[in-house]
């Protein structure tokens, strides 16, 4: 049976409240379902029009990823239990279960055509994997601590990798040969997202502050700080002009990737804030929290 969200319309934004904490969330390609993964092990589909709930995953450890395919119609979770999952999003259906780190899988992405996924774990590695039958193509090793966030460029030709290590690794992903390591950080790196025009990576930290670097030469272009704590996500807008972070300071702030101006602290959450994800149109950034909700904030 269907259930629905507990769903709270305030001033600025809704507040969907959910049974667990929120690790991660993601809308899908369409802009029509959020998926969240919880640490309680379920993922929820809902819509994200009325916070009704499609489907639920039920996993058998914490999930800490989720990632929609390029087509919608695959759901890939990264787990505590060491693996990552390929569910099917109209059915429930597992696809496949890819096995081969040995710690925790705490990122996931796939390529823009749909046919790759990289995974980072707390094994220090990143990991290259066949979305059609699971398939381990290759495995990038140098980090000396747990990878946190993977990202493939927009031309699907580029792997970013954060690392506890404070540093943030490009490697080309034809053949997973590192092309250079982003330093700079001086703590723990969260998180990392391409610009849409894959020109610009974003880098999120422990030391409280987001890194814009330009892909090309790894040349650092600026430094955003104002969050009075950890960076734990980043996430460009569509139009490459905005870019949202979530902290442990309980906001999501919003910066122009043009000159690095603050434009907004969105305050609501209670506690940290895992993950933001904007929709296909722009027009809404979802953050996922410990404190057990999502919030869906109207940037029109």
């Amino acid at each position: 049976m269907k259930q629905q969200l507990v769903i709270e319309v305030n001033r600025t934004h809704v507040c969907i409240k959910l049974p667990a904490r929120v690790h991660s969330i993601a809308f899908s390609p369409d802009g029509q379902t959020i998926a969240s993964g919880s640490l309680d092990g379920a993922v929820l589909l809902w819509r994200a029009a009325d916070g009704a709930i499609s489907r639920t995953l039920e996993h058998t450890d914490s999930v800490k990823s989720v990632a929609f395919s390029p087509d919608g119609q695959t759901l890939a979770l990264g787990s505590g239990n060491k693996t990552v999952r390929l569910w099917q999003v109209a059915n429930g259906k597992i696809l496949c279960t890819l096995e081969g780190h040995t710690n925790s899988v705490l990122s996931v992405a796939f390529s823009p055509d749909g046919q790759t996924l990289v995974s980072g774990s707390k094994d220090n590695t990143v990991r290259l994997w066949r979305a059609a039958d699971g398939k381990l193509l290759r495995t990038m090793k140098g980090h000396t601590n747990l990878v946190h966030g993977v990202a493939f460029s927009p031309d699907g030709q580029t792997l970013a990798s954060g690392s506890y290590d404070k540093t943030v690794r490009l490697w080309q992903a034809a053949n997973g040969k590192l092309l250079r390591a982003l330093e700079g950080h001086t703590s723990l790196v969260e998180s990392v997202a391409f610009s849409p025009d894959g020109q610009t990576l974003a880098s999120g930290s422990v030391d409280r502050t987001v890194r814009l670097w330009r892909v090309s030469d790894g040349t650092l272009l600026r430094t955003l700080e104002g969050h009075t704590d950890s960076v734990l996500s980043v996430a460009f807008s569509p139009d490459g002009q905005t870019l949202a972070s979530g902290s442990w300071d309980h906001t999501v702030r919003l910066w122009r990737v043009a000159d690095g101006t603050p434009l907004r602290t969105l305050e609501g959450h209670t506690d940290w804030v895992w993950s933001v994800a904007f929709s296909p149109d722009g027009q809404t950034l979802a953050s996922g929290s410990w404190d057990k909700t999502v919030r869906l904030w109207k940037l029109g």
